[in-house]
């Protein structure tokens, strides 16, 4: 089973000013390598007259796509150092730009990828995190009588029901993690004495917690 995985829910942006050069970081969510190259081209059309508009992006649950451009930049001093940030932080999906506006006076080797990695970081603390799980969608069929010992279980678990229809009996449309699946179905069974009729459905990804970046 594929660990859980830390995504971008809201970009972020940030920016760093180092002896007059400024650093502006845009930060935004991928889902593939189609997206995160029109991310960049919108960014370098928006900032058409910087001097550079540097990139990083990792996309897949583990990371496996990775790509990073110094757009001009010295070799090392810009794409690769803000990949590294996005990977230390363990945010998957993900592109950033890092746009520089040069302020006449060359920063060095140290000095850019200071610039870079910390642009990136203003953006990453601006940005909103989720943590992603592998999940099941869950149907639970229940008669009047026992939707209240089934709503306690669920709230106590911090589950909310993403749908429920109120017909001759009550059903619940549940998405939990696969993990905890089992241990749901077994209480809600014995909470109901066995009245309540449990399906799964297709698998999922949910957002559990927030992560901090």
């Amino acid at each position: 089973m594929p660990e859980d995985f830390c995504v971008l829910l809201e970009g972020g942006s940030g920016e760093y000013e180092e002896k007059k050069s400024r650093f502006i970081a845009t930060l935004r969510p991928v889902k593939n390598e189609e997206e995160a190259n029109a991310f960049i081209a919108e960014m370098k059309k928006k900032y058409w007259d910087a001097r550079h508009n540097c990139s990083a992006y990792i996309i897949g649950k583990r990371g496996e796509l990775t790509r990073c451009s110094d757009d001009g930049e010295p070799s090392g001093t810009a794409g690769r150092p803000m990949l590294e940030v996005l990977s230390g932080s363990g945010v998957k999906n993900a592109a950033v730009v890092v746009t520089r506006y040069f302020g006449g006076t060359l920063l060095g080797t140290g000095g850019l990828v200071r610039a870079y990695t910390t642009a990136v970081k203003e953006a990453l603390a601006g940005a909103k995190l989720g943590r992603v799980a592998e999940g099941i969608e869950i149907e639970v069929i229940a008669d009047y009588n026992d939707i209240g010992k089934i709503q306690y279980i669920l709230e106590k678990k911090g589950i909310k029901p993403e749908k429920t229809d109120y017909g001759a009996d009550v059903s619940l449309y549940l998405r939990v993690r696969i993990s905890e699946a089992e241990s749901l179905e077994k209480e809600l069974t014995e909470a109901t004495a066995g009245r309540c009729l449990i399906t799964r459905g297709d698998p999922c990804e949910i957002i559990i917690e927030l992560c901090q970046s």
